[in-house]
This record gives C-alpha cells, structure tokens and sequence, in this order.
C-alpha cells in the first residue's frame, strides 16, 4: 500500500477558519472505504436474512467496486510502466476467491484493505496537518503605514521594507525587525517559550507570532514567502518527497519480491493441484498465500516514522531537509562544535569595568565615560559598551569629533575631554588570559580604566553538550578560529575538553575529516556562514541561526530557527527514536509475513483470518511510525536543565 502526503500550499491553508485536524469523511480514501462496508454489511444482512441470491450478490459487487476500483486502477497504470503493485495483487486474490464461489470472503478482503488504506491516509494526513497548523496562524491582512496614513493589505502583497503596525491582540504579518514599540509577543509557534518574549526595537519578530501588549512598527525584513513559518513548511514539504536509503532498499527488492510473491502463488496453487487436491481447495490455498505475502507493511515501515519526526521537528522551529537528512542525524557517534554563535551567543558583553587608582572614577564613572565616546560607534564592542550602561541606567554625556579607526578603536570629546576606547596591550593580560577582549580608556592621553568584554556563554550550553555527550558516548569536539584563551574558557564552562583553536574554515574541514576517517560519522553544528565548508563536509550538519540564513538552508542538513541548542540533541534523539520504530516496524511486518505464510503452507489458514493478520500489521505498522507526531515524543529529547 502507499499512501501520498499531501502537500500544503501556503494560499489555501492560510484561509480563513483553516481546519487544523484533516476530518476522515474528507479524504476519498475514507468515504470509498465506507461505502464497501455498508454495502458489504447490507449483503451480509440479506444472505442472512433468505433474501434472494442475486439481492446479496449486487450488494457484494457495490462493495468490490467501491473498495476495490481505486487500487485496481493504480495496479494497471503500474503494470502498463512494467511494475507490479502490491496493491493489485490484493485485488487479484479478492477476485479470484469470488471466481471459486468464496464472494463472501473476496468481499471482506476488499473491505478490510480498503478500511486498512483509509486509516493509513488518514494517519498520514495529520503528517501534512501538524505543519499546516502553522500557515494557519500568519495573518491574511496587515495594516501598512504609508505617507498618506495607514492601509490594510494582503500579507503576500507586503515587501521587504514595508513598515507594518501591529496592535495588542494582533498576529504580526511579517517577518523583520521592530522599529518603534515595545510588547509582549507569544511565539511558541516558532521558538517554543512558554511565555511571551519582550520585544523592542532592534528585535527581530515572526510571521504568525501574537503580539500581547503595546502597539509595534515592524519593518518587513523577508518577502512572505520566505517566512520562517513559510520555510517551515516548504521543507517539510520538499522532506516529504525525499525518500531515505532504507526506503530506497526496501523499494528497489520490492519489484522483485512481488514477482517472487506471484511465482510462489503459482507454485502453490500448481503443485498441491498435481498432487489431486481439489481445485477450489487448491485455488483458495493460493489466493490467501498471495495475500499474507504481500509485502504491504514492509512498505510502510519507513517513511511514517521518518516524515512524522521531520514534522514534530518543524512544529518546534528545527527544519529538516529530508528524510535521508533525518535518517543520517540518527546514525551520528561524534559531535564537532563551533564555539562563536554556537556555543555562545555570538554577541560580546561587558564582563568587568575597572578604574585605574587615581583616575578618580569609580565603575559607574568609567563606564559612562567609556559610553558617550563609544555612543555613535557601529562596532559591536562598542554597541555592548552601550548596552552595559543603559543596563545601569547611567546617563551618557553627548559627544563630539567622533572618528574611528579599524583595528585601533575610537576617539571623541567628551565634556570637553578628548576620551580614546581601543584594545589594550599586555597591561590587561589577565583579562585577556581568561578569554576577554579588554578595551583601554584614556583621558586626555590619560589612562584611566580597562573594560573587559567577553562572548556570553548559551545559557542552555553546558546542558545541550551534557545531552550530546550522552547520546554520543564521546564529549564533543570544540573547533574554533578564534584564540586558544577564549576557547579554553568556553570549553571549561561546557565541560569540552578536545578544543581546537585558531582553525580556518578549510582547518574545520580537515578537522572534520579526520574524524570521519578513524570511522566516526560526525555531526557538526555551527552557525551557517564560516562554518558553510564544514556543514557540507560532515556526516550530517545542523546550522543555529535565528533568522534561518540562505547560506545555512543551503549547506545544512537543518537548520534551527528557534537558536535554542537544546534542540540539537532532542532532534538527534527524535531521529534515533524514529530509526529504532523503522526497525520495530521492519520486525513486526517479518514476523507477520512470515507466521502467516508459513501458517498457509503447513495447515490451513481461512482467508478471512489471513486478511485480517495482514491488513492488521499493515495498519498496525503505519500508526506506529505516527506516533512520533505526539508531542511528547520532542519533549522526550529535551536536556533537563540541571543547574538545580
């Protein structure tokens, strides 16, 4: 049996009033199998009931053509490109028990598969469904500022640079940053916070996300179509298409198996018939051997498990780019990690502030000098500088003369003071000795102060490289290109202890490969740009980015949009979980297959039990791969936080 996910397109799951769960009247598969089983319980009653023979007859004939046109149809359309359906031979068997006077038995074949197929369809509809659900949160319309006043719009008109106004209650249009406002913003769609995060400007908000409190002026940043809620789906959809090597094996003997399946059947129905049994005996014999044979539920043991995990990974921001990506992340035994944006948070922070004794400052003093100079600097020291002394409330002093020179640091005047902020020299080699950047700050060519500044670690770090230790075996492998002091510090804080320093891009590829040449199969997580060669190089790579960049989607295997490094392991373990259901579900169609076929061969086994151990561990089979679409089964891979 094979079932097709449909696809989801953004015009029509973002409808108003979209349904979030698939209805089973609505698939085709679902209301064919439900006419076969009234028609076929309408028959039963009448052959009961003494009704006249041809009575139960049309009835049996409604529900063999009900049940049976659709699979017949597609096992012709098979066999006309030189390939033999499984599912044709199902209808092969149902018509040949009705040719030996077995109606009754052909009829509740057709039925069973039928209601077996619907129930897989369904099943596989809440797949596409789970990511639906997202499309249907992004808005239809926005309210565009323009010169003339405000405009409302259809979201798939807006363009990048659009400036949008959401107000309290609304569900923001657009991807991009916050210009003016501040507000609460639930976005557990996208990132999975339990609580509504503070945005302000400068904040980077999502399509589909429910702005709280206080009104926003948000500028479009990405084309609609390009929304992390958009991508979302796009990749699951394209994931959907993606067929793993397991499928791929499983496909490429399924061709061959089917034909030895009608070879046996022959040999069956053959032999006992040279023998002298009976024909009817022998022909019913055959029949129900071609059925458990059939090797429905091997086909389905894959592609349910591997799809239902690419779609709970979505629906928690982590985009998986197919299902051999999602295959390959299970088999990984080593970690390879970068250190700048994935390990920390990529942004530097003012760690220490220091006076100088008889500068007569104090650290509040220094900090506010430091601050005003370094007010109209576009340098991400300087904006952390900033940013520590608005954090303190400190008042900045307006400043003039601003010049700044790259590699050196900046120059103004401060209250009549000429203020200089640069990197220091060996008189800060403590600071630097534990991993910071120090910034030296003089005063009339005075030196008055240091600054240390240093990458703020992840919060979830150490928990995420604990999680990883424990699935792997091995702690992960630090590679950075920055100095062997930073990285020392990061590696303490995380537990790490092979780091790897000062590595450019083409170090990290060798590095990678050295690993996968003493026969590791090595994942390597990093932040999608610098770290492009060794995304690429790796048995499989996971890009953290918080804005899902071009360049990550292009290299990664998955990118995680939500930049939580917790959700490195939970996707690792949701990929090893749904390679041990491929496993379980490969194990439950053998011992299926195989206990009802010898049950066939050596004693006699009724058609009715037959279909129904068949059809039972087709379907069985499907609804176990599904049932890592339950939320629970992300919540499973999730690192405890055991800072107490």
């Amino acid at each position: 049996m094979s079932v097709t996910v449909a696809p989801v397109s953004p015009s029509s799951a973002a409808l108003p009033g979209a349904r979030r769960r698939t209805r089973v009247l609505a698939l085709p598969e679902a209301r064919w199998a439900l006419a076969a089983l009234v028609a076929f319980l309408a028959g039963l009653a009448s052959e009961v009931g003494g009704a006249p023979y041809w009575v139960s007859g049309i009835l049996y004939a409604i529900a063999y053509a009900s049940g049976g046109w659709e699979p017949a149809l597609e096992g012709l359309r098979a066999l006309r490109e030189k390939t033999l359906d499984v599912d044709l031979l199902m209808i092969v068997a149902a018509l040949g028990a009705a040719a030996i006077g077995q109606v009754l038995d052909g009829a509740l074949l057709i039925v069973i598969f039928a209601t077996s197929g619907a129930l897989e369809a369904l099943a596989t509809a809440r797949t596409a469904d789970s990511v639906r659900g997202l499309l249907d949160l992004a808005p239809t319309t926005a309210t565009r500022l323009t010169e003339d006043g405000e405009e409302t719009v259809p979201t798939a008109e807006l363009a990048v640079g659009d400036v949008v106004l959401v107000r309290p209650g609304e569900r923001i249009g657009a991807d991009g940053p916050v210009l003016d406002g501040v507000g609460e913003v639930d976005q557990a769609t996208i990132t999975g916070e339990s609580l509504p995060v503070v945005k302000r400007p400068g904040d980077e908000v999502f399509a589909g996300t429910l702005n709280g409190t206080g009104a926003l002026r948000v500028q479009v940043g990405r084309d609609p179509g390009d929304s992390v809620i958009a991508r979302i789906v796009t990749l699951v959809e394209e994931a959907s298409r993606t067929k793993a090597p397991t499928q791929l094996f499983i496909e490429k003997i399924e061709q061959r198996y089917a034909v030895g399946v009608v070879a046996a059947t022959l040999a069956v129905f053959g032999i006992p018939l040279a023998f002298g049994e009976n024909l009817t005996d022998a022909l019913l014999r055959a029949m129900t051997f071609m059925i458990v044979a059939s090797p429905c539920a091997v086909v389905l043991a894959t592609m349910p498990p591997l799809l239902s995990a690419i779609a709970t990974a979505g629906r928690h921001g982590v985009l998986v780019k197919s299902a051999v990506a999602m295959e390959r992340l299970g088999e990984i035994d080593a970690v390879a990690l970068d250190k700048t944006g994935t390990l920390t948070e990529g942004t530097p922070e003012v760690t220490a502030v220091r006076p100088l004794p008889g500068s007569g400052l104090d650290e509040d003093a220094l900090l506010a000098l430091a601050a005003s100079a370094e007010h109209a600097g576009e340098h991400p020291l300087a904006r952390a500088v900033v940013a520590a002394a608005r954090a303190r409330a400190l008042p900045l002093a307006p400043a003039t003369d601003f010049t700044a020179e790259p590699g050196r640091g900046i120059t103004a005047t401060v209250a009549g003071r000429v203020v200089t902020a640069g990197r220091a020299g060996t008189d800060a080699a403590g600071d630097a000795a534990d991993g910071a950047t120090v910034i030296r700050v003089t005063r009339d060519g005075t030196p008055v102060g240091t600054l240390a500044l240093t990458d703020r670690l992840r919060v979830d770090a150490p928990a995420a490289t604990a999680a990883l230790t424990s699935l792997t075996g091995t702690a992960p492998v630090l590679l950075t290109g920055d100095n062997a002091h930073a990285a020392a510090r990061v590696a303490t804080a995380t537990g790490l202890t092979d780091v790897r320093a000062g590595l450019l891009p083409e170090d990290k590829v060798n590095a990678v490969r050295t690993l996968q040449d003493a026969g590791r199969k090595v994942l390597f997580v990093g932040d999608g740009v610098n770290d492009a060669p060794a995304l690429a190089a790796a048995h499989a790579g996971i890009a953290l980015g918080r804005a899902g960049s071009d360049l990550a989607l292009e290299t990664a295997d998955a990118v995680v949009v939500r930049d939580e490094l917790t959700a490195v392991p939970a996707v690792v373990r949701l990929s090893r979980t749904a390679r041990r259901l491929v496993l379980q579900n490969l194990v439950i169609a053998g011992v299926a297959i195989t206990g009802l076929v010898l049950w066939d061969l050596v004693g006699h086994l009724p058609l009715p039990l037959g279909v129904a151990g068949h059809e039972g561990s087709t379907v069985l089979v499907g609804l176990n791969g599904l049932r890592l679409l339950r939320e629970s089964a992300w919540r499973s891979g999730q690192p405890r936080d055991r800072r107490g």
